[in-house]
């Protein structure tokens, strides 16, 4: 049972450690890397075709941005952290019992912070162009972006699960940045048109910070984390023998 996995993590071990803090710095990076080539992405959109980021050729360029950001974001971290990018994928390996309390809240805080920087460099490139915060389109409640957010994080944890996590997923296991890149821009061509399709907290919290927009800011924290919470739960009890084994970490 996944419960019977949780655990805290010792301070020493899972903070100050150098491999720890290695592994952080390379979440720290790899938010960097992601979220300033998906948010860039939008806004070189809107200055080309005058605030287009919401047509459907705009969905398109983020689905692909993303995809291709995230693709090289697990790639480069993978060996090193074990690529999470994500508050709600290392919140799903949590739960899961694949990674302890202490070194899950690390890894938030630097991808918070890599997202933040990101977007802040971002505003210092453009000349001050705004790193628009995720929204609601029009006629989109907060409870439908709450179900999409929850579905799409789900999608996205669970193929992380599969193709990265899962001990027996053998040679599989070589594709998985190419995997998750595409769920993830599969899942924005799905929802980016509503609620622009985060699935990751960190991504939506570097734009609301540096524009200093909150609003609806808690779906893009809620659903995630409830949709990648549940796919831990579920890839674990159903599909994960009691025989585990940890994301990929540096050595110690």
């Amino acid at each position: 049972m996944p419960i019977r996995e949780i655990s805290v993590g010792r301070y020493e071990q899972e903070v100050t450690h150098p491999g720890a803090l290695k592994a952080a710095l390379a979440e720290f990076f790899c938010t960097l890397i992601f979220v300033f080539a998906g948010e860039g992405s939008g806004m070189a959109f809107n200055k080309l075709t005058d605030d287009g980021s919401s047509t459907p050729a705009g969905v398109v360029a983020a689905a692909l941005a993303h995809a291709f950001g995230l693709f090289v974001a697990v790639s480069v971290g993978a060996n090193i952290s074990g690529g999470h990018v994500n508050p709600a994928v290392t919140f799903g390996a949590f739960i899961g019992g694949n990674i302890t309390l202490l070194r899950g809240l690390l890894y938030w805080v630097a991808q918070l912070l890599g997202s933040v920087v990101a977007c802040l460099l971002l505003k210092i490139a453009t000349g001050g162009m705004t790193t628009s915060a995720f929204s609601l389109s029009s006629g989109v409640t907060v409870w439908n972006a709450f179900v999409f957010e929850i579905v799409m994080t789900f999608g996205l944890v669970y193929t992380v699960y599969a193709t990265a996590i899962d001990p027996k997923k053998g040679s599989i296991g070589t594709i998985a940045p190419i995997a998750i890149g595409f769920i993830v821009g599969a899942n924005i061509l799905a929802g980016g048109a509503f609620d622009g399709g985060s699935m990751n907290p960190a991504v939506s919290f570097g734009p609301a910070v540096v524009s200093w927009t909150w609003t609806n800011h808690w779906v893009y924290w809620a659903g995630p984390l409830i949709g990648g919470g549940l796919a831990g739960l579920v890839y674990e009890f159903f599909f994960i023998s009691s025989t585990h084994e940890q994301l990929p970490t540096v050595d110690y």
